[in-house]
């Protein structure tokens, strides 16, 4: 089989496998192809979130909690029992006797009855409503502490308790997974970003710059990257610089991590402008977009000694 058949077979078993998991498009490794795929117009799907947002942690945390339910029962569900006669007028002389009944009510159980609270708060202690029984419960021996109180206080305190740390937890878990989205998120950026920005660059090559532009997308990549970018003035009628290209392009060979750059003043008269360029052979050493170094001639132990310092 010829290797350009062998080629389209590796192809098309790669897109097949896309096809049943896209996500394996968002590796980081395939950052050049996503580049590509982009450049010609092209679309990917969003990654798919990861584990940590499913509800089956959710599910764990909050199964993970045991209450003491020893003596709770199910709450009544039966239907409404019927209330009075739903056809009888209802007059001015009904409306007192009811607001007078209500009253007494009232006077009966107020609002500062510590029976009425711990009565509540041992019903909700039943029907497992924990933290509002032991609110009622906390009310009630404030107002007029007894024994049945403080008994019924101490169980009912352990199982809110248990629920306000099991929420706690609960919390902290949320907001870790929350925290880890974030980051998993801006790892993915940054690794489409740098594969973007490698594919714009040709390790261990000197490349040719022939617009402002270009000499932009060069040097921005480069920081994007970390890296050191050597920009390189030359002409074709110097001398000097017939001798120290090839030795540029060795340095290049030598060290695939630097971003090695040619510029033809002739060619890219706009870049020559910008530098300022009035001699060549000239040297420009770039980190993170900023120039630190120059060499001006064709000194080979001087540049080669900086690429070495700053690489």
């Amino acid at each position: 089989m010829e290797r350009s058949t062998i080629a389209a077979e590796d192809l098309k078993n790669f897109i097949d496998k896309c096809k049943s998991d896209p996500s394996i498009l968002h590796d980081p490794s395939l950052g050049f192809f996503r580049s590509y795929i982009e450049s010609l117009g092209g679309r990917f799907p969003p990654a798919s979130e990861s584990r940590v947002d499913t509800g089956e942690e959710d599910k764990m945390v909050e199964s993970d909690i045991e209450l003491d339910d020893t003596d709770v029962v199910e709450p009544d569900n039966d239907p409404p029992q019927k209330m009075g006669d739903s056809s009888i007028e209802v007059s001015d002389e009904n409306r007192d006797a009811a607001q007078m009944l209500k009253s007494k009510a009232v006077a009966a159980i107020n609002p500062d009855s510590a029976k009425a609270y711990k009565v509540r708060g041992m019903a909700r202690a039943m029907l497992g409503k924990w933290e509002e029984a032991a609110n009622d419960l906390h009310i009630a021996s404030k107002i007029d502490y007894d024994e049945e109180i403080g008994s019924s206080l101490k169980k009912v305190e352990i199982n809110a308790h248990k629920i306000e740390a099991h929420r706690r937890k609960y919390e902290r878990l949320r907001k870790e997974r929350e925290l880890k989205k974030i980051e998993l998120e801006k790892q993915r950026q940054r690794s489409t970003e740098a594969a973007k920005a490698k594919s714009l660059l040709k390790d261990g090559q000197v490349m040719e710059i022939h617009n402002r532009s270009e000499l932009e997308s060069k040097l921005k990549a480069a920081a994007k990257l970390g890296r050191l970018a050597v920009l390189y003035f030359t002409a074709t009628w110097c001398g000097p610089c017939r001798s120290i290209s090839p030795v540029y392009a060795s340095l290049a060979e030598r060290y695939p991590n630097v971003v090695l750059v040619k510029v033809d003043i002739d060619e890219a008269r706009d870049v020559a402008s910008q530098w300022n360029i009035s001699s060549v052979p000239t040297f420009f050493f770039v980190k993170d977009g900023e120039t630190i170094d120059e060499v001006v001639g064709a000194d080979k132990s001087s540049l080669e000694r900086m690429i070495a310092q700053y690489a």
